[in-house]
Order: structure tokens, then C-alpha cells, then sequence
């Protein structure tokens, strides 16, 4: 879960001003829908599901804080980083090389061409 909102982070901080404020709140409300009623399938009861949204929606926003400026960060800010999210990880460096990687990615490529196949109208 920690790795897929570190990938949702690194698409709505790259998006946010590239695309329509609609258009990104429709992806976000998606995502969440998704991650609800996969923890619904798991058979969790009602107030159970509210108190697990609330906790991963606050650890999505955490992330989406810390890595706000990710690009300024250097090496040992990046690896502070992902020990809050993922202590206890071998090689540290190998998903700071991938987060910016995919950063670039993001970058090169328009919203609409990564989640064609996800949001439609």
C-alpha cells in the first residue's frame, strides 16, 4: 500500500498544475473508491472501513507532504524520506533511483495518456 501511494503522490504533485482541478479531484475520488472497496471485499464491517480510510487517506497526504519538494531534496533527505514509510529496507538507494526515474516518466508523459484506459467520460 505504502509503495502505491508513493506512486499516486508522485502523479497528483506532478499533474496538480497541469491538468484541470476537476479532472484530477474525478482521478483522486477513483483511487480511494478503488482502495474502499477493496477493503470491503476483505469483509471488513462498516465502521472498521471508515476508520481504515481515514488512516490511509492521512498517510497518502503525509506522503504527498514529505515528498512536495522531492526534487530539491538531496540523497540523504530522500533516504530519510522512505525510512519513515518503509524502515528497515535494504538498499534505500535503489527506490530513491526508481521515484526519480518515475518522476521523469511523469513528467515526459500527459495525464490523459496514463489513465485512458482508467477515467473515462
Amino acid at each position: 500500500m505504502i509503495i502505491f501511494y508513493f506512486h499516486l503522490g508522485f502523479l497528483l504533485k506532478e499533474y496538480k498544475n497541469r491538468e484541470p482541478r476537476d479532472i484530477m479531484q474525478k482521478f483522486f475520488d477513483y483511487c480511494v473508491r478503488q482502495i474502499e472497496l477493496s477493503i470491503r471485499e476483505i469483509g471488513y464491517g462498516d465502521a472498521t472501513i471508515n476508520k481504515k480510510m481515514k488512516e490511509y487517506v492521512n498517510l497518502l497526504f503525509s506522503i504527498i507532504d514529505k515528498i512536495d519538494d522531492w526534487e530539491l531534496k538531496d540523497l540523504e533527505q530522500k533516504k530519510e524520506i522512505i525510512k519513515i514509510y518503509l524502515n528497515e529496507v535494504p538498499n534505500i538507494e535503489n527506490f530513491i533511483e526508481y521515484f526519480d526515474k518515475y518522476r521523469q516518466i511523469l513528467i515526459k508523459n500527459t495525464f490523459n495518456n496514463l489513465t485512458k484506459d482508467i477515467l473515462t467520460d
